[in-house]
């Protein structure tokens, strides 16, 4: 999943960056809010987490500005201690959900989980299709109760698709979800990764988890129960 981390305190940024990069996400950056309106509005996140005392535009009418152009994508605000205040207007601005800080980075990360998840009607962690079992707590995936062995982007395409049942989506999409916003989008690194997940998943080929849509792109046809 993608992440836009709006945060201009370089050291927590960057923080915030890593913490998420080591749980598989893909992560931008912006240090004011006219960067994070920019990149909200020409980037398609899975995710924002938004300081709300940014420069430039501050975080509150970077989230009005957002809602107003019908941008849905789930936020998460930070927020000062003790500011309830600053709590209720991120939430009535259009925030789903809130940290104060400092905060523990597990509560971050479970957060970011717990409001993807919500957006895209998966509130449970563990997602099943067919034979196929994905935990995004956990980062492990099982076919027929057997756990496979997913590379770090495999994991972020399986991830994506079953997020996305019965969806077709093209590798254009696929590769701004999966890595960060200066990936060259042109590269075949898309084919390579289905391919390589349809050995896993489906070596006999007798389920065919991914069908390809040619000039179109992919879809998941196992059904989510």
């Amino acid at each position: 999943m993608r992440v836009l981390v709006v945060e201009d305190e370089t050291l927590l940024a960057e923080k915030i960056k890593q913490q998420l990069i080591q749980q598989q996400f893909s992560v931008d950056i912006a240090q004011d809010g006219d960067d994070g309106w920019f990149k909200l509005a020409e980037y398609p996140y899975d995710l924002a987490v938004i300081d709300l005392g940014l420069p430039k535009m501050d975080g509150l009418t970077l989230i009005r500005k957002a809602r107003q152009k019908e941008i849905k994508t789930p936020i998460i605000i930070l927020t000062a201690r003790g500011s309830w205040q600053e709590k209720v207007e991120g939430l009535d601005a259009g925030a789903d959900d809130y940290l104060t800080k400092p905060f523990h980075g597990e509560e971050l990360l479970a957060r970011c989980n717990a409001l993807i998840r919500r957006a895209a009607g998966q509130p449970d962690p563990t997602l099943s299709a067919g034979p196929v079992s994905l935990n995004s707590r956990t980062q492990q995936v099982w076919v027929n109760d057997a756990e496979i062995s997913l590379t770090a982007y495999e994991y972020k395409v399986l991830e994506y698709f079953m997020m996305n049942p019965s969806k077709v989506i093209s590798k254009t999409e696929l590769t701004e979800h999966i890595y960060d916003q200066d990936f060259d989008l042109d590269s075949n690194v898309i084919e390579v990764f289905v391919l390589r997940l349809r050995k896993k998943l489906d070596p006999d080929g007798d389920l065919k988890p991914i069908e390809t849509l040619r000039g179109r792109g992919y879809r998941f046809n196992l059904t989510i129960s």
